[in-house]
């Protein structure tokens, strides 16, 4: 239910924008999905935070873009779609795109396994349920769910998130069942966008099923461990986390992923921008671009900042004369403009909060690490340049990287292109790559690399695209390099079906009996806690749930804000110093493994906020309850073997 809100917004909003804006110069159907899911959100989290984040305020607001989208639709003034080519593969692909995009959303759902219920590794990254949870329940702005005195607001790129509270809010359905929702069709958009400009770019199709089956392929890592020794493995790579592929990013972080496919649309609209006579491309332009880095400071911020000026020079260089240069010019210069102007909160908090962090600058030159000890250590620094772009790439993408690399060339080299889609190949080659140069030299340095890891994401999109475009041609001009390209795919399937059966299965452990039963103890909590109440507990509770530690059966299951939600989720949404983090997080530790005293007892209620604490077997402080005999806190809720509650005494919670 939740999945088919998303759709029918983004259908009903996108569609008679880009029909209006865009028809008769892109494939409208490939592209809607994307458009209108950030215009609907972008627009809707400004009015939603003045006029308050209700369910009737949502619905008020869900049903006006729908039946404002579909007036449109209706009355509006048609443009003649432009022809994704001949044969009837355009739908099945569309239906083959909807089926993988399941895959994704099977990382957030939960699994029976082991005894009780277990969860996938990509949970991990979804432990950010918790701020679907904190808008449905309490509005906007959002507060933060993961600590008590960081601020009123929560520091972070938010509107993925935003957009899932609201199909939760109108249905009543949990924070976790929306986050599975908006992981599907975050993942669908995305290969509708790529498979319609396939089939767009090579008047092909067959391009658009390749597009299906080319994202189905992930590293070569899998079949190499099989093949290669595990001394000598360890040995000749680098054991930091690499850049991964389509199926991976869908699964771990679709808020950057909703990022990318904005950024390639931007680049779509600005190859446009000079020859369409309709002034709105220019809001559409801003609304896009502002919720590409709405959804991720790393890829609609930092991987389109760098790749816009030299797509801005390139593009008026291509200009046809002084006039079109002349008009290009000032409407980019207007959308930037009213970019930042709506994406300013966001933009002003996280340049707050990495001022907070007292860490420097966010981002560091340091070249991606590639080779291991195998190499001596002097040189290896200098060889892990090229190791980059001969080892990383080719093992990580094997299904794109030569395939796509050399259409993109081909496409780029084309005589007879029209100047549209010559700006928008040129366009797209230097998305691609600003996608994959920054992430090869630098990393950012708030909490994990995700500009390495995620910033790779616009250019992962536009080789696919290309890709799957030379694929379908090359059957008939190119065989020998369409049989090298299918080889490469092959050798990466292996890898994107354990990436498939991980997010099917989940990941075995022993807490899995007792999350099975963690439901019932955190409806126990609501039942004690206020909807703006923060609690408590552990934040090494079923540390074992996921492959990082990480107070998941909370974010997932709580629905209440917390004191102090664990390291990892502080180290990211905390804007405090890391050695500060440091001794909160040994504070809490020091707590619930039953050796806090009196003092500290006092400051869970006074310093941080704890309204309820939960205790529980597994604790330390199960069997050395410093709260029992405390005049900070009474027992409220208790069940032998599973739980004690504690509430904090009327009046001891007041700040000192």
């Amino acid at each position: 239910m939740c999945a088919s809100v998303e759709v029918v917004i983004s259908l009903c909003v996108g569609l008679p924008v880009t029909r209006r804006v865009l028809a008769g110069r892109s494939p409208v159907i490939a592209i809607a999905p994307i458009i209108g899911w950030a215009l609907f959100n972008t627009v809707a989290l400004p009015i939603l935070t003045v006029i308050g984040f209700t369910r009737a305020t949502a619905a008020i607001v869900s049903g006006a873009a729908v039946l404002g989208g579909v007036a449109i639709e209706l009355r509006g003034p048609r443009k003649t779609a432009v022809s994704i080519g001949r044969g009837d593969l355009f739908g099945l692909a569309v239906a083959a795109a909807a089926l993988l995009a399941i895959l994704p959303a099977l990382a957030v759902w939960p699994k029976s396994g082991g005894g009780g219920v277990v969860l996938s590794e990509a949970m991990f990254d979804h432990s950010k349920v918790a701020i679907v949870d904190d808008i449905a329940r309490l509005g906007l702005p959002p507060g933060n769910p993961f600590f008590a005195g960081s601020g009123p607001r929560l520091v972070y790129y938010y509107l993925w998130h935003f957009s899932a509270a609201i199909p939760a809010l109108l249905l009543g359905a949990s924070g976790w069942e929306a986050d599975i929702a908006l992981t599907w069709f975050t993942a669908f958009a995305s290969l509708l966008l790529m498979l319609g400009l396939a089939a767009w770019i090579a008047e092909r199709r067959t391009a658009a099923l390749l597009v299906v089956l080319l994202s189905l392929a992930a590293s070569l890592m899998p079949a190499l461990r099989l093949i290669l020794p595990t001394g000598y493995r360890d040995a000749a790579f680098a054991q930091s986390s690499w850049p991964q592929s389509w199926l991976f990013q869908a699964s771990w972080a679709p808020q950057h992923l909703a990022s990318a496919g904005c950024v390639v649309v931007v680049v779509l609209i600005l190859s446009q921008l000079a020859t369409v006579g309709d002034l709105l491309i220019v809001p559409l332009l801003a609304v896009v671009g502002a919720a590409a880095f709405e959804s991720s400071a790393w890829v609609g911020g930092v991987i389109f900042a760098a790749s816009a000026l030299p797509i801005g020079i390139a593009f008026l260089l291509m200009a046809e004369d002084g006039r079109a240069r002349l008009g290009l010019a000032l409407k980019a210069a207007a959308a930037g403009l009213l970019a930042l102007v709506i994406a300013f909160p966001v933009l002003r908090d996280q340049f707050f909060a990495t001022a907070a962090r007292g860490a420097g600058a966010p981002i560091a030159f340091r070249p991606f690490e590639v080779l291991g000890s195998a190499v001596p250590r002097a040189p290896r620094r200098a060889f892990d340049l090229p190791a980059f772009w001969m080892v990383l790439m080719v093992i990580q993408f094997p299904a794109i990287y030569f395939a796509g690399t050399w259409s993109l060339a081909e496409a780029a080299a084309a005589r007879g292109l029209g100047s549209f889609e010559k700006r928008l190949v040129v366009g797209l080659a230097l998305l691609a790559g600003a996608s994959f140069v920054l992430p090869w030299l630098f990393a950012s340095t708030i909490a994990n690399n995700d500009l390495g890891w995620r910033g790779v994401l616009p250019g992962i999109l536009v080789l696919t695209i290309f890709a799957a475009a030379g694929l379908a041609r090359w059957r008939a001009t190119a065989p020998v390099v369409a049989i090298i390209s299918v080889a490469l795919w092959a050798a990466g399937l292996f890898g994107g079906l354990q990436i498939a059966r991980e997010n099917a299965v989940g990941l075995p452990t022993a807490s899995a009996p007792i999350f099975a039963k963690a439901s019932q103890l955190w409806a126990a909590v609501r039942r004690s806690t206020a909807a703006d109440e923060r609690v408590a507990n552990n934040p090494l509770f079923l540390a074992d749930m996921v492959r990082w530690p990480v107070n998941i059966s909370w974010a997932l299951l709580a629905n209440r804000r917390s004191c102090y939600a664990g390291w990892n989720l502080a180290r990211a949404f905390v804007p405090l110093p890391e050695p500060k983090i440091d001794r909160i997080d040994a504070f809490f530790v020091r707590v619930f493994a039953g050796k806090g005293t009196a003092d500290d007892i006092r400051r869970l209620a006074t310093r941080f906020d704890c309204r309820v604490v939960v205790v529980t077997p597994s604790d330390g402080a199960w069997r050395r309850d410093p709260f029992a005999d405390s005049p900070y806190f009474r027992l409220v809720d208790e069940q032998p073997e599973s739980w004690r509650l504690y509430r904090v005494v009327n009046g001891s919670g007041d700040r000192r």
